[in-house]
């Protein structure tokens, strides 16, 4: 009996333990699946987290093209204050105080007095210091180095404000493709605009026989240098505020297609009349004709055209340069003048209204400062403003411009 017992139970026991193992292999494929399927829904959890670079919000960006505008904006800045700077060493006659130039060496000036003896004795053989400064003492040649010397640092200070950003925006990603052709153009003028001012300087350092006249650099290198400078500044800026600035949302009426030509031309009337500018300073001929309306109680003077062939008056003529910059004054003063008015028929934005009267204030009060300067026989002060004032007119120009704008498609 206990025997039989004994018998059933294992019998049993191996059937159960046969349907066990049955059962166990039917369900092992069934495990795997859901492992798999575990396994694959984890990867695509992971492959959407927002750690991954995939889902990292895009660069660049709003913000990144706040950064690069403000960016801009300073870069523009320092050219104008080279712009002004570089009025300023003309007007009190520093530029040609520095005989050569060295990239790094220059950028010390002159420590113990056999270095400023050395430098000086360099000056006095130069037409410079032999026709105009042969009485000069060596403080006063000190100050007129040290003028040219800071026009040179800010040189050197603004390639460094423009090229090392670039090298750091353009690896954190901070510049689209378009904007990429715009910073290198605008790299490479600042190259440019250096070699232009030694090319400029030199041309005050060549020895001339048979002309005793006062030693200046050439008026067209100078007018080269600062209509390089300007169309730096100039492209600067305008990339800065169309970063910066959203375009407005207007009408693209026929009014409105007029006001942004009319804008275009007065800009463009600005920019020559600013660049007429440095003919009249390269040839110091706000020193003749110092009276307004008429030069010299004549609306157009007998030596305007004194020269020959007649087209050389137009540059080298301080007569024809002076009436030419007065022409082109009055001429922006009108058009400024046209398109407030014009303006003011037409709905427009509230910033490009404040933009466009901004620009007609300053155009009058550019004008007052010119003949104030032309008066008073050019203080340097006075001068030095009028030229400043200027660059302001031609940056308000550039906002008036950036305000009208199309909306980009």
């Amino acid at each position: 009996m206990l025997l039989s017992t004994l018998r059933t139970t294992i019998v049993c026991g191996c059937r159960s333990a046969g349907k066990g193992f049955q059962q166990s292999s039917y369900q092992r494929p069934q495990l795997r699946q859901w492992l798999v399927r575990r396994n694959q829904s984890s990867i695509s959890v992971e492959s959407v987290s927002p750690s991954t670079p995939a889902a990292s919000k895009a660069v660049p960006n709003a913000a990144t093209n706040r950064i690069v505008g403000r960016w801009l904006l300073g870069c523009s800045g320092l050219v104008v204050g080279a712009v002004v700077l570089g009025g300023v060493t003309r007007l009190t006659e520093s530029g040609l105080s520095m005989v050569d130039w060295h990239l790094v060496r220059e950028m010390k000036p002159p420590q113990s007095e056999a270095e400023w003896e050395a430098e000086f004795s360099k000056y006095k053989q130069f037409p410079e210091f032999k026709i105009l400064n042969h009485e000069m003492t060596l403080p006063e040649f000190k100050f007129i180095f040290y003028m040219e010397w800071g026009h040179r640092m800010w040189g050197r200070l603004v390639g460094l404000a423009y090229i090392l950003p670039t090298v750091y925006f353009w690896k954190k990603g901070y510049f689209t493709r378009s904007l990429k052709g715009k910073v290198l153009g605008l790299c490479g003028f600042v190259f440019f605009q250096g070699l232009l001012g030694w090319y400029m300087v030199k041309s005050g350092l060549e020895e001339k026989p048979d002309s005793h006249d006062v030693p200046r650099v050439s008026q067209y290198r100078l007018c080269a240098h600062l209509g390089s400078a300007l169309v730096l500044y100039s492209a600067s800026l305008w990339t800065g505020l169309t970063l910066l600035l959203p375009a407005h949302k207007m009408a693209d009426t026929k009014n409105l297609q007029q006001l942004r030509r009319f804008a275009k031309g007065t800009g463009g009337l600005v920019f020559l009349t600013a660049l007429s500018g440095a003919f009249v300073a390269g040839l110091d001929a706000g020193l003749v004709y110092n009276s307004f309306p008429k030069m010299a109680d004549k609306w157009i003077p007998d030596d305007i055209l004194a020269f020959s062939p007649a087209l050389k008056n137009f540059f080298e003529n301080p007569t024809t340069v002076q009436f030419d910059h007065r022409v082109l004054a009055i001429g922006s003063l009108t058009a400024i003048t046209g398109l407030y008015l014009f303006s003011r028929r037409m709905l427009l934005p509230r910033r490009a209204k404040i933009a466009i009267g901004l620009l007609a204030a300053m155009a009058y009060t550019q004008v007052a400062l010119g003949i104030s300067t032309l008066l008073l026989y050019v203080p340097t002060p006075l001068a030095a403003t009028h030229q400043s004032g200027s660059v302001a007119l031609l940056s308000l120009a550039i906002w008036v411009l950036a305000e009208l704008r199309k909306m980009p498609k």
